[in-house]
């Protein structure tokens, strides 16, 4: 019944002051709404990096030169190193015996025009036909390049769903025609949407024949980059090992030298990105947390102020009765009430609105997650309870006789 009863008059007393406690209230339910955005963000942006990778196949192997690079020096050095020719598929199929298919990649940027619309520099990828098979890429209109496309080395392209709404939306792109700088193309398909990261569409891409590609960019030494399916994951370390010693042997590296090439996988990739945006992300997360404590400070004095205004009232309840204990449980229960109805409030803005309106504006899919609401809440009731405690001990102290005695 007691317990009951402080809840009762905790709350009479908030709502004596109405708009000193919807003030607190809001600075709370701001603090923690934001935090429910932030870890939602921050979740819904590792969600995105892990499934644009995923569609890179997680059996799959990508052999390169230059591999990650983190400093200029390192691209120098490596820009040593002998390019990586389509002449090593066959080497790799012989030698590679937990590998499942081999192919070839090469990159270039160029204008793409259809009739007065133009994208400028948008990626354009030679590759060999078995790439599909070996990405999680699904196509959503007409069809993948095929080897006929590559022997002849036809002006065919299959392009990302950003070109499509560029230049097709609400068409038939099958067989309309495309210039890729000079050269004419014919549409033979469209890929299903990607996404995007870190400001960059993976839709914004044109893929044509890896023969084709070579014989209009006319890159010195026609390098590529490898792409290699194993025949799955118990196998894949096997496979690496398979590959680099297929590669050394036929780059003649001697055997005390490094690799003069690198061999990526999805994992290490997304790995490489976590570390580099751990930082970020501890920010991201760090920031809403010092508006919550700001809103426990706030808490704390407006309880110093209402101790300091009820004054008469402690020394009156102490009077006829009111334990210290009492007083201390009153004045606690007022300040967990307030940053509890903040959290609360917070919580629903922050699922139902916060991350609804990022997932407008950020291409990737917000959702709020379980962690986010239980942190914004946890914390605002920790800092209720925190901030709270110093105004109510000092309350519970207070002597009846100069509590009776002081004068509002």
């Amino acid at each position: 019944m007691i317990f009951f009863s402080l809840i009762k008059e905790s709350i009479s007393a908030l709502l004596s002051n109405k708009l000193r406690t919807f003030l607190t209230v809001l600075g709370m339910m701001m603090g923690v709404a934001s935090v429910i955005t932030i870890v939602s963000t921050v979740e819904g942006m590792q969600q995105s990096m892990e499934d644009t990778f995923n569609t890179m196949g997680q059996n799959t192997l990508t052999v390169t030169r230059f591999g990650i690079v983190t400093s200029m020096n390192d691209y120098l050095e490596r820009l040593k190193r002998k390019k990586l020719t389509r002449e090593l598929i066959p080497k790799i199929e012989e030698g590679c015996p937990d590998c499942e298919m081999v192919g070839a990649e090469g990159y270039a940027y160029s204008h793409i025009k259809v009739g007065a619309e133009r994208l400028r520099w948008v990626q354009v990828s030679g590759e060999t036909p078995n790439n599909l098979d070996m990405r999680d890429l699904d196509v959503a209109q007409g069809r993948y390049l095929s080897w006929e496309d590559d022997r002849r080395r036809r002006k065919v392209a299959f392009i990302g769903h950003v070109v499509y709404e560029k230049f097709f939306e609400g068409e038939d792109p099958i067989n309309r025609k495309i210039k890729l700088g000079r050269e004419e193309f014919t549409v033979i398909g469209v890929a299903e949407k990607i996404g995007g990261l870190f400001g960059s569409d993976f839709d914004e891409f044109v893929t044509i024949p890896l023969s084709t590609h070579q014989k209009i960019y006319h890159q010195p030494g026609n390098p590529v980059n490898l792409i290699i399916k194993v025949k799955s994951a118990a196998v894949r370390e096997n496979a690496i090992d398979q590959v680099r010693v297929v590669l050394r042997s036929t780059r003649r590296v001697p055997f005390d030298a490094e690799d003069d090439f690198e061999i990526l996988t999805p994992d290490a990739i997304l790995g490489f990105i976590n570390d580099i945006t751990k930082g970020f992300r501890v920010l991201l997360m760090a920031l809403p947390l010092l508006s919550i404590v700001v809103g426990g400070i706030v808490i704390m004095n407006i309880m110093m102020i209402s101790v300091t205004e009820r004054t008469r009232e402690i020394g009156i309840r102490k009077a006829i009765g009111a334990s210290r204990k009492n007083i201390l449980y009153q004045f606690l229960f007022e300040s967990i009430i307030v940053s509890v109805m903040g959290g609360a409030i917070g919580v629903i803005f922050g699922v139902y609105f916060g991350s609804l309106i990022l997932t407008s504006y950020m291409d990737i899919f917000i959702t709020p997650t379980a962690m986010g609401i239980i942190l914004g809440v946890g914390i605002s009731t920790a800092v209720g309870l925190f901030f709270g405690i110093y105004p109510a001990m000092r309350a519970s102290r207070l002597s009846p006789v100069k509590a009776l005695s002081h004068e509002t």
